[in-house]
């Protein structure tokens, strides 16, 4: 009993972490300050959830003013929704807990789901495979407890929806994700062939998939980023093996295979990628994920950094765009309201982009991608990517030292201007979530609290943190090797979770542990506060997203493994459309760009 009680203690914890930032956003704006004597019935209604002693010595720090809670609440229509998604998702891991599972998620006695792929079954005596059959698989691969399990599941694969786009006629086909917590991929019937996309740190287990399905008579065939890498590493595993986008010679290795003449390699250029067909989402378990819309309208970038798999040995993307056309139509197909552009970098080419965003803002979706920061030499440009729905982008600042981009061979502003660029895409209404590399050569153990303070000064919304790995075949990976400094080649830790290699100026145990510590600082509740929007009505919203995504880790063990991830996520999504829509109305109205916001603190980036 008393482990059942520290397990509901720390799952109320969480609920009351959320109920102390609702206290202290309600006084720090303002709305209606809270009186001591409501601040204590509220500890009391919630007794458990709160220590009362740090409430009560919150409540003394506040020096809390009149006013009421409820009317605080109910006089927000998005905090109210906000918080009722985060209470209801408190109670589904309260009632889950009935089960006797642990803080994590899990029972005591099981291995971690996240941490550990399913069992594969002995094979047995089977059915033959059933005659033009296909099950594309998407592997397991172990999370990395310091970051977000949510963004395993935003989007599905987008090239095994491809290629089931591109699959003949006449042809049925399945999709498996290991990853949906839902156990090994199923032999009823025993497919015909079986496509699976490889990975570095997912590698060995394709290996393990792709030999317990040839042992079922399967015939197996491996694709994906390691298959242009490590091309005679991953041969033996399979019956044949395509090199490069495998969309455009699908059809053609299907037709082979049923001629008798399967070839065991198959090269594929990355060219007239505007030929391709569209995705197959009908395959999808639409329950899995945050959004069954992974688009994508560019490949290529016009970056070439050392350290990126798209400068793999000779392999040359051609920087190549779809139509808008082609683009629009498949996100309004979808019907979802919400989509993610997998693009490398979909701001490459400006003009393009200018393009399609003035052809995506009918459809009054919402949607995010990658760009670069140098999009921001355009404000005029960041207004049309708002219009358009444009709620997010994922940007890789890499680091605040001028010389490790350059060493990088990143193109990129300087560091020192990053911050008035976030700025201005955050006063479009554009949340920013930076990715950063750690352990260049220039960094030291001083680089993460500078860069925490930097994160937060800035008010970034959101963080990834990445450990510099060197990709095999990646001009990094061959200076590395050349130089002594890779510990070994176990491609499972080459997961940017890992140092597999020796820093310049820390031990790998350092980078590791201070890694680590990012992620601690950055997901805490003071950081998150911190960093919340100057807007006061975007608030709410930003610290129920921030909850679900960075401090709920435990609840997206049970999210995901009960298929209830699409269905809790949805209507934070529709809020989120609501109030941009809103916001882009406005923003028409206004006529021009908005200013960044005025005041804003700067640390300077070291240069």
């Amino acid at each position: 009993m008393a482990t059942r009680l520290a397990h509901l203690r720390n799952i109320r914890g969480s609920l009351g972490d959320f109920l102390v930032v609702i206290l202290i956003y309600c006084h720090v704006q303002a709305v209606r300050p809270l009186q001591p004597s409501h601040l204590a019935i509220a500890v009391l209604l919630f007794s458990g959830m709160v220590e009362a002693s740090q409430a009560f010595h919150l409540a003394s720090r506040l020096g809390l003013e009149p006013g009421n809670l409820l009317h605080t609440l109910l006089g927000n229509t998005f905090s109210l929704l906000d918080i009722g998604m985060y209470a209801a998702g408190s109670v589904t891991a309260l009632l889950l807990d009935r089960l006797w599972l642990n803080p994590e998620g899990t029972r005591p006695s099981d291995p971690d789901p996240m941490q550990q792929a399913p069992a594969l079954p002995s094979p047995a005596a089977s059915a033959p495979p059933a005659p033009r059959t296909v099950l594309l698989v998407n592997p397991f691969y172990p999370k990395d407890v310091n970051a977000s399990f949510g963004k395993h599941v935003l989007t599905p694969s987008l090239a095994l929806t491809s290629l089931a786009g591109a699959t003949p006629p006449g042809w049925t086909v399945r999709y498996w994700d290991e990853n949906l917590l839902q156990g090994p991929p199923p032999l009823d019937p025993v497919p015909q062939v079986v496509g699976i996309t490889v990975h570095l740190t997912f590698a060995r287990r394709a290996y393990e998939l792709a030999a317990w399905f040839k042992a079922h008579g399967a015939i197996v065939v491996l694709g994906g980023l390691h298959c242009l890498s490590c091309p005679d590493e991953v041969q033996p595993h399979a019956d044949a093996i395509v090199i490069g986008n495998g969309v455009p010679v699908w059809p053609q290795l299907l037709a082979d295979l049923e001629a008798g003449e399967l070839r065991p390699r198959y090269h594929a250029e990355y060219r007239d990628y505007a030929q391709d067909p569209p995705p197959n989402r009908s395959i999808l378990p639409r329950w899995g994920f945050l959004t069954p819309d992974s688009l994508i309208a560019t490949q290529g970038c016009h970056n070439r950094c050392d350290f990126c798999y798209l400068a793999t040995g000779d392999a040359r993307i051609r920087y190549q765009m779809r139509s808008v056309d082609q683009v629009v139509a498949d996100f309004a197909a979808t019907g979802a309201p919400y989509g993610v552009f997998i693009d490398n970098n979909l701001g490459s080419n400006r003009p393009y982009l200018r393009q399609l965003c003035q052809a995506l803002a009918p459809l009054r979706k919402i949607w995010s991608a990658a760009i670069t920061l140098d999009v921001t030499d355009d404000p005029d440009l960041v207004r049309e990517m708002a219009l358009a729905g444009c709620t997010g982008v994922f940007i890789g600042f890499e680091t605040l030292t001028d010389e490790n981009l350059a060493a990088s061979g990143k193109r990129s502003p300087r560091a020192a201007d990053y911050a008035r660029r976030i700025a201005l895409l955050q006063a479009h209404g554009i949340q920013v979530n930076g990715s950063f590399v750690l352990g260049f050569d220039q960094d030291g153990p001083e680089v993460f609290a500078e860069l925490a303070d930097w994160i937060e000064a800035t008010r970034l919304e959101s963080a990834t943190f990445h450990i510099l790995t060197p990709y095999p075949n990646t001009p990094l990976f061959r200076r590395m090797q050349a130089e002594g400094r890779l510990l070994h080649q176990d491609w499972a830790h080459y997961d940017t979770a890992h140092a597999v290699f020796r820093p310049a100026r820390m031990t790998p145990q350092q980078l590791e542990e201070r890694y680590a510590g990012l992620y601690r600082r950055l997901f805490s509740v003071k950081s998150i506060w911190a960093r919340r929007p100057r807007q006061a009505s975007a608030v709410l919203p930003y610290l129920a997203m921030a909850w679900l995504y960075k401090r709920s880790n435990g609840l997206w063990r049970l999210l995901i493994r009960f298929r209830l991830t699409h269905a809790v996520w949805l209507p934070l999504v529709h809020a989120t459309r609501w109030r941009h829509l809103r916001f882009r109305d406005r923003l028409r109205r206004a006529g021009e760009a908005p200013a960044a916001a005025p005041g804003l603190r700067v640390l300077r980036p070291r240069v």
